[in-house]
């Protein structure tokens, strides 16, 4: 039998990395997928020879269709794949008005489109293994709309109402679909500079990439569909009226921008 390997979008740092890592420690073949010229093969190098498993590792711009055909074609040719984590994803915090088009089409294409497209071509593959696993990385904010970051929440929704739909779509075939709704992670200066700004407030709705990623796997292979990381945040969000959340959000999120 060909070895399996576990897919990772957007794995050269963050959350992405976590989840190698993670995956590593349980032994499992890692396929690593990132931009170009953020040191991905290096990480690559550093994670097979630490743990001890075979790591590939492939830069490209998910951004764009063309390059999804391409990998999905070169995986499915190679490489047997049991699990696939949809994490690449960005978002920001700006007037609508003021952004330019590159910067909406860069969001919905890489968050919504890369994980549609990803997910369907790699899906025969994943349908021919034993037992599969598909992880999509959602977030707290497509719980509610938001100003400021408008595009963002709403491609994130899209991913929670996919995702779910799909592992319904799925439920007697061995393939499982869940969602996770991370929230604040630092992972990046920027966004621990935006963290410390809510103070107490992001302190309590934040988690490490690491507990993010160990709670997200443990999950993701008890095939639980929606992975609630932060369960007070997300029970606020569930229960408060979207009209109450959308206010207080979006004033935090003009805050950030002044």
């Amino acid at each position: 039998m060909k070895k399996q390997f576990a897919v990772i979008t957007g794995a050269s740092k963050g959350l992405g990395k976590s989840f190698a890592i993670e995956l590593a420690q349980r032994k499992v073949n890692l396929i690593l997928i990132s931009l170009p010229n953020q040191e991905l093969k290096k990480t690559a190098a550093e994670i097979s020879k630490t743990y001890q498993i075979e790591v590939k590792a492939f830069e490209t711009d998910l951004s764009v269709k063309k390059n999804i055909v391409i990998l999905s074609k070169t995986l499915n040719e190679d490489f047997e794949i049991h699990i696939l984590i949809n994490n690449a994803g960005i978002g920001g915090t700006r007037r609508f008005e003021e952004v330019d088009v590159d910067y909406l089409d860069k969001i919905i294409q890489l968050n919504v489109l890369a994980t549609t497209l990803l997910t369907h071509e790699l899906l025969p593959n994943l349908k021919r293994q034993k037992q599969a696993y598909i992880l999509n990385v959602s977030s707290l904010a497509a719980l509610s709309p938001m100003g400021y970051k408008t595009v963002y929440p709403a491609s994130k929704a899209f991913i929670q109402s996919f995702s779910r739909g799909l592992n319904s779509e799925l439920k007697k075939t061995n393939v499982s679909v869940s969602v996770v709704n991370p929230g604040g992670m630092k992972t990046n200066p920027e966004t621990t500079m935006r963290l410390n700004k809510q103070g107490f407030l992001g302190k309590l709705t934040s988690r490490h990439p690491d507990y993010v990623a160990r709670y997200s796997i443990n999950r993701l292979l008890s095939k639980t569909e929606v992975i609630k990381v932060n369960f007070l945040s997300w029970l606020v969000l569930k229960i408060m009226p979207t009209r109450v959340t959308m206010r207080i959000l979006s004033k935090k999120m003009q805050n950030e921008i002044n």
